[in-house]
C-alpha cells in the first residue's frame, strides 16, 4: 500500500464499522456504531514510522552471536576444569589452533573444493531433473500417480544404503558421488516445485489463455513468474542437503579427499581437535551456501 493510501471497510445491518488506515503517520481507528449506542477508539495505535535498518540489522545479528559467545564460554569452562576428556571434547584454544593451522596450510581448503564440486555438482544435476519433474506431476494427475509412490520409497530409503549399491554400479570416484548427491536434493525439490504450480490461480491462467498464451509463453511469463518463491525455496533446500549428499559419498566411497574424508580421519587418529575443526569448516561452507540462496532470491526480485 501506497504512503497516503487509505483503506475502508463499511458493514450495514444494525450496525457499521469503518476502518481507516494511513500509512503515513501509521494511524489506526476503528468505529462500531451498534443499535444501542456507539464506541470510538481513536487513535489507539499510532507507530513512530518504520524501524531503522540499523536497528533491524542488529536485531538479526547480535542475538546469534550472544547464544554463540555463551556456548563458547561453557565449552571453555567446562574443559578448564577438567570435568570432560579432551578426546572427547578438546578445550576450544587446540580447536583454534588446528583450525588456524589447517587454513594456513591449505588443507581445508583443498578438501573443501573437493566436497563444494561435488555438491554442487549433484545440485545442478538434480535442478535439472527436478524442475521438469515437479511441473510434470503438477499439470498431470497420471503422471504424478505413477511417479510420486516411486519418489516416495526413494526418499524414504536413507542414503547410506544407496550410496554402497552406487558403489557397486558406477564404481569409486566423483560420479557415484554427483549421483547419490543427485538423490538426496531430488525429493523435496520436485515436491515444492510441483506444489509451488499446484497452487497457481487458475484466474491468472484463464486469462492468460483468453489472451492467447499457451505452451511456453504460458509457462515462462505466467506460470514461472508465480511459481517463482516455490522454485527458489526448493533451490535454497537442494543446495543446503547437497553438502549432507557429497559428504555420505565420500563416508561410503572412502575418498582420498573432501571434508568427509578428512571427518573420518580425524575420528581414526581419534583427533577431536581436527575433527571439531572440520566441523566448523562444513558450518562455515553451509553458511556460504545459504548466503548464496539468500542472493538468488534478491536477483530474483530484481528480475521479477
Amino acid at each position: 500500500m501506497s504512503l497516503g493510501n487509505t483503506f475502508q471497510y463499511s458493514f450495514d445491518r444494525g450496525k457499521s464499522m469503518s476502518v481507516t488506515t494511513t500509512t503515513e503517520n501509521e494511524s489506526f481507528e476503528l468505529q462500531e456504531t451498534a443499535s444501542g449506542g456507539s464506541r470510538k477508539q481513536s487513535p489507539g495505535i499510532r507507530r513512530s514510522g518504520t524501524t531503522p535498518i540499523a536497528t533491524q540489522r542488529s536485531m538479526l545479528i547480535v542475538p546469534p552471536l550472544i547464544l554463540a559467545l555463551i556456548i563458547i564460554i561453557s565449552w571453555f569452562i567446562s574443559t578448564a576444569t577438567g570435568r570432560v576428556p579432551d578426546f572427547i571434547l578438546p578445550a576450544p584454544r587446540d580447536v583454534f589452533a588446528t583450525l588456524v593451522d589447517g587454513l594456513r596450510s591449505g588443507l581445508f581448503l583443498s578438501n573443501a573444493l573437493v566436497t563444494i564440486q561435488e555438491s554442487l555438482l549433484g545440485f545442478f544435476l538434480g535442478v535439472i531433473i527436478a524442475l521438469p519433474l515437479g511441473y510434470a506431476i503438477a499439470k498431470s494427475r497420471l503422471f504424478a500417480a505413477t511417479v510420486q509412490p516411486y519418489l516416495a520409497v526413494g526418499q524414504a530409503i536413507p542414503a547410506i544404503v544407496i550410496a554402497p549399491i552406487l558403489v557397486i554400479w558406477l564404481g569409486y570416484g566423483l560420479f557415484p558421488i554427483t549421483i547419490l548427491c543427485m538423490l538426496v536434493v531430488l525429493f523435496p525439490m520436485v515436491i515444492t516445485t510441483a506444489l509451488g504450480v499446484q497452487t497457481i490461480d487458475n484466474i491468472y491462467t484463464d486469462a492468460a489463455r483468453v489472451e492467447g498464451a499457451s505452451g511456453w509463453s504460458m509457462l515462462a511469463h505466467i506460470e514461472f513468474p508465480l511459481a517463482l518463491p516455490a522454485v527458489l525455496a526448493a533451490l535454497r533446500i537442494g543446495l543446503t542437503l547437497s553438502i549432507t549428499g557429497a559428504l555420505v559419498g565420500e563416508f561410503v566411497n572412502n575418498s582420498a579427499q573432501g571434508l568427509g574424508a578428512l571427518v573420518f580421519e580425524a575420528k581414526d587418529q581419534l583427533n577431536t581437535p581436527l575433527l571439531f575443526a572440520t566441523l566448523i569448516v562444513l558450518a562455515g561452507l553451509a553458511a556460504l551456501y545459504y548466503g548464496v540462496s539468500r542472493l538468488l532470491i534478491k536477483l530474483a526480485e530484481i528480475v521479477y
